[in-house]
């Protein structure tokens, strides 16, 4: 099933407008569950309901309001979001471009997918390749639900990747939480220690080798359900060691990462030599010619 487009405008770039399509990039895999009554299993509906008229509404006797004070509304209607004067209602407008490095993750929101326009493909790819080329994202501002919000422009495979980005005085500061750094002393031999850990453990993100372990063992109960029998799931083993052994559970955890890499690699090998064993040619077969010199 072909993806429907959420936003249709065009990336302002200097003097150069691009159109696209705006896509979600990302599917959520969340299983979802629904409500039901305990005496009859009915789903459980959830009605709008008016505590002054005391009975249900309807969608189209429901308007949008603010509250700017206890009980008291100001109401809004569709035209006062739709004639808004903003520039970024049709349009992703660049402001600058930085480094990628220089923005920090907690920024990031939600992604999205580009796709140009016919008439736009040649500056879409100018930009794309040259963004590759000076190792640049781009910053701009969108208006996408009813909000206006800063997003980030990037390569991403054979187009452009737009996260949508959270504003400074959305982002939560730490200053609210209790971290006393300083008075964790870190010795020499420690540091050691977890620095060759982490080298142990280092390696390529692979996205492949990773799933949602959680979905994967509320399926199995689900299926189970379905046929009547009990899921088999193997019990989560719990964490062993104690919080004061620091030094002891670091030697234990690099012991027992040489140990699985070891495992790994004995398993590979042995892998390995099967397939050389089932790929051995086999015995040629004498011909009739072959055959009758021999005799």
């Amino acid at each position: 099933m072909a993806r429907r487009s959420i936003w249709n405008g065009a990336i302002s770039f200097g003097m150069v407008v691009i159109p696209v399509k705006l896509y979600p990039a990302t599917d959520s895999k969340d299983i979802s569950f629904v409500t039901l009554h305990t005496t009859c299993n009915t789903r459980i509906r959830q009605p709008r309901f008016c505590p002054y008229h005391e009975t249900t509404v309807e969608s189209s006797e429901i308007v949008r309001a603010y509250e700017y004070a206890k009980d008291q509304y100001i109401i809004m209607e569709e035209s006062d979001f739709a004639d808004l004067p903003v520039p970024s209602k049709h349009t992703i407008d660049i402001t600058r471009f930085v480094s990628l490095e220089s923005i920090d993750p907690i920024f990031y929101e939600r992604s999205y997918s580009l796709e140009p326009v016919e008439i736009g493909l040649k500056p879409f790819y100018l930009l794309k390749q040259a963004l590759e080329t000076t190792g640049r994202v781009a910053v701009a501002k969108i208006s996408i639900r009813q909000k206006e919000t800063l997003c980030s422009l990037r390569p991403y495979e054979h187009g452009l990747m737009m996260e949508t980005m959270h504003y400074p005085d959305e982002i939560r500061g730490m200053d609210e939480l209790v971290l006393p750094e300083a008075d964790a002393t870190v010795s020499k031999q420690e540091m050691s220690m977890a620095i060759a850990l982490i080298d142990q453990l280092t390696g390529e993100f692979e996205p492949g080798d990773l799933q949602d372990e959680y979905r994967v063992a509320l399926e199995r109960v689900i299926e189970a359900k379905l046929v009547g029998t009990e899921p088999v799931i193997p019990t989560p083993v719990a964490p062993v060691g104690k919080v004061g052994d620091l030094m002891e559970a670091l030697k234990a955890s690099i012991e027992a990462t040489k140990t699985e890499r070891s495992t790994r690699k004995n398993g590979a090998s042995a892998v390995s030599e099967e397939a050389v064993v089932e790929k051995k040619p086999a015995a040629k077969k004498k011909t009739k010619a072959k055959a009758k010199a021999a005799d």
